[in-house]
């Protein structure tokens, strides 16, 4: 049960990986939050970048209060969520991606509702979302194709498992994440696996979102990847690894 008159503070969470010419978009989110008092703390998680990003998020760290968690070897977005998650101290969690294709405001939005559910997941599908700039038709029959097989595999019907704009009750993200396996694509669908499993609440968000050029997905890699790791949820489960 959700308490009306608990306050909200929440854990900002930013996962980067080889970013130095997005490093900036901080500044943007900085501007942002900064004075929200909703907003508890910033984290970011450096996922063993091998480019500039580091000392950049270092000048950064010391003209704001954030928090950077970094370590060398490069483990895949999932697994930076999780160490961001695991080290929060806010009553939610949320985290979005530093190219701010999700932009700043939504958190502003995101406020008015975090109080109703669980968890919280962005949705570009929606057809209250606001698309400004669409995907590739390529990137867009992949991810509708992605969010088919997940919902078959992992039996959670949302209509968009990729969009990195999530929330999460601190219960639910601690539970979640401690238990997560699935380092890399997948694990957005692993989690939300986890969340039906242990009986969390679940809702969706339409979000104003546009592409940025520069993914690092790579086709087919990635695709057979996430397949494969969708696949070793139900495993995993089979084998009471969760």
């Amino acid at each position: 049960m959700h308490s009306a008159k608990k306050t909200i503070r929440v854990s900002l969470i930013i996962p980067i990986f080889n970013e130095e010419n997005r490093v900036h978009n901080l500044n943007t989110l900085w501007n942002y939050i900064k004075n929200k008092k909703y907003i508890k703390e910033l984290i970011v998680v450096n996922d063993g970048s091998t480019d500039r990003t580091k000392n950049l998020l270092t000048a950064f760290q010391k003209r704001t209060k954030c928090r950077i968690i970094s370590y060398r070897k490069n483990r895949g977005k999932g697994y930076a969520i999780k160490k961001g998650i695991l080290s929060a101290r806010g009553t939610h969690t949320v985290f979005m991606d530093v190219d701010l294709s999700t932009p700043p405001n939504m958190l502003g939005l995101l406020k008015k509702v975090i109080r109703h559910t669980d968890i919280i997941v962005g949705t570009r599908k929606n057809k209250k979302a606001i698309l400004l700039q669409r995907q590739s038709k390529i990137r867009e029959t992949m991810g509708t194709f992605f969010t088919f097989i997940s919902q078959k595999i992992v039996g959670v019907d949302v209509s968009d498992f990729t969009c990195g704009f999530k929330c999460f009750t601190k219960k639910a993200a601690k539970k979640i994440y401690a238990k997560q396996r699935i380092d890399r694509w997948a694990f957005d669908a692993e989690s939300l696996f986890l969340a039906k499993k242990y009986g969390f609440s679940i809702s969706e968000f339409p979000v104003e979102w546009r592409d940025v050029k520069g993914t690092k997905v790579r086709f087919p890699q990635d695709a057979i990847q996430s397949f494969i790791d969708l696949l070793q949820i139900r495993i995993n489960d089979v084998f009471e690894k969760y």
